[in-house]
């Protein structure tokens, strides 16, 4: 191992991607300590309002790790990149139902150019309409006194506090698309994997001090070491779904030219691999926006005049949507399913494989071209989607099953997002180095 390391800080181009990537993330790391200006008052009842047992305090503290600690300190990129990522997703989705932009993909490096900047064009009015969610969920809570885009007193204080977070979410898309362009691995990934990993210290130290509160009975050992094994088997079942695959064959047809005619050679044996999990994280995501949605709307409607109404706004905080009961995991784990096989035959049909088989003269042993082709690989996914669904509902109910202390400290996105762009990065070294001649990062 230290061989290869070695190998890779020799190689000069490779040095600078790595020492780029890592200047990059530094950066991001100093605009998560720029903070929105905030009074005493105010900032103590941020604190307070992170601190508190109550759901949104729970809800917002999930939402921190992956800012990295940005948003309960309020910086300027306290949104992190989860616009950009809620436009990417909505563009994929709409991919299959408008025509243009289905063709638009299809146009190969100018068309995936394009579709990037209408995804920047629209992770813009999303970064500004979730600034004010936001601002006006903080002003809920009395974090924020002085929040009005009517009042002209505080109308222009306000707008610049909406607009300096939409502007750090797009700086953090700058920053991400450079790390792609000039760094190792996925740019966008990266701030959101440095970001979890900067709050990894504090969690640790959190768990500690709660599993060591209790008592010299030594059951704080007992539970730090059963959230070990169970943080350490969950990493192992991510490595092992994420890079599981059903390999089908394919048989492409071969050419070989005799005299001046065309003659059909022997057939080319390849496969297709379908992964087990190929939805990522994104359903998880999705579940988490359901689950949020509702929780957010009733912290409002609590306060609201209308008693049936704030009637409703409690049951629904207090029983439908507070993560302290399990029937709430029972309806994530149940959505975290239904958004897999969701995102998995969009991903399917945007990527029209039997089509393209056809097109291109190949075939699977076994199954004639077009429909048959096409029944045969939507049952394979079908079967393995199953088994990537139920992994992951597994993973995202863990924290309810895995604590320290009592604090959920195990988050499944979190372990997702960090297990894959670690994969994702070796595997872009090891392409590096292999195109470099040598023998690889991890042969």
């Amino acid at each position: 191992m230290w061989e290869k390391l070695r190998s890779i800080w020799t190689v000069p181009d490779l040095r600078n991607k790595i020492l780029f990537t890592l200047a990059m993330l530094i950066v991001v790391r100093i605009l998560a300590h720029i903070t929105i200006p905030l009074t005493g008052t105010e900032h103590q009842a941020l604190v307070s309002l992170f601190n508190s047992g109550k759901n949104v305090g729970q809800l917002l503290g999930l939402l921190d790790v992956f800012s990295g600690g940005s948003l309960q300190t309020f910086s300027i990129v306290a949104l992190s990149v989860y616009p950009y990522i809620t436009a990417t997703i909505v563009m994929q989705l709409l991919q299959p139902i408008i025509p243009a932009l289905q063709n638009l993909a299809m146009q190969g490096e100018a068309g995936r150019l394009r579709t990037s900047q209408i995804t920047r064009m629209i992770a813009v009015p999303l970064a500004f309409l979730q600034a004010f969610g936001q601002c006006a969920l903080y002003q809920n809570q009395h974090v924020l006194t002085n929040f009005s885009l009517v009042d002209p007193k505080y109308a222009l204080e306000s707008f610049a506090i909406l607009i300096t977070l939409t502007a750090g979410v797009m700086i953090l898309v700058w920053i991400g698309e450079l790390i792609t362009e000039n760094g190792i691995g996925n740019g966008i990934s990266l701030v959101i994997f440095g970001n979890i990993v900067s709050r990894l210290g504090q969690t640790v130290q959190q768990g500690y001090v709660s599993a060591t509160s209790g008592g010299g009975n030594g059951s704080g050992i007992v539970s730090i070491g059963v959230f070990l094994l169970i943080g350490l088997i969950t990493i192992v079942g991510i490595v092992y779904i994420y890079l599981g695959q059903r390999r089908v064959p394919v048989q492409y047809p071969t050419k070989r030219m005799v005299g001046r005619n065309m003659l059909v050679g022997s057939a080319q044996t390849t496969y297709i691999p379908m992964q087990v999990n190929s939805a990522g994280m994104i359903p998880l995501i999705f579940a988490q926006s359901m689950m949020l949605f509702p929780s957010v709307i009733s912290q409002y409607l609590t306060s609201s005049t209308t008693p049936w109404l704030r009637d409703s706004a409690v049951w629904v905080s207090t029983y439908l949507v507070n993560p302290k009961l399990w029937w709430y995991w029972a309806i994530y784990f149940v959505l975290v399913v239904a958004f897999t096989y969701f995102y998995a035959y969009v991903m399917w049909q945007q990527q029209n494989i039997p089509e393209n088989l056809q097109k291109q003269g190949a075939f699977i042993p076994g199954y004639r071209p077009g429909q048959p082709t096409s029944d045969y690989l939507f049952a394979i996914l079908n079967r393995i989607t199953l088994a990537g669904a139920l992994f992951l509902g597994i993973i995202a109910v863990l924290p309810f099953f895995a604590s320290v202390g009592g604090n959920q400290l195990l988050g499944s996105a979190s372990l997702l997002i960090v297990v894959g762009v670690v994969l994702d990065t070796v595997r872009q070294l090891e392409a590096q180095m292999v195109m470099r001649n040598y023998s690889g990062f991890l042969s």
